[in-house]
């Protein structure tokens, strides 16, 4: 039996492609389901399969606020 423990991670289709990032209470399955083509919707339409990085947390409720800020923030710029 695994011990399941919260993490964020991020996929991509290739270098430099489309961008999936979520949390999971399992890592090996959420990685695994994409690459063998068991999970319908955006990572299938955008065959995103390749695991980019990962953080391990240690409840549910860290992760997603923790990431969110950063993956938010930090977008272009506004033109004027």
């Amino acid at each position: 039996m695994r011990t399941l423990q919260p993490a964020v991670c991020i996929l991509a289709s290739k270098r430099n492609g489309t961008l999936y990032v979520g949390v999971t209470s399992d890592l090996i399955q959420r990685v695994w389901q994409p690459k063998n083509g068991f999970v319908e919707g955006f990572t299938r339409r955008y065959r995103v399969r390749l695991l980019m990085y990962f953080e391990l947390h240690d409840s549910m409720e860290g992760p997603s606020s923790a990431r969110s800020g950063s993956r938010n923030g930090g977008g272009r710029g506004r033109r004027s």
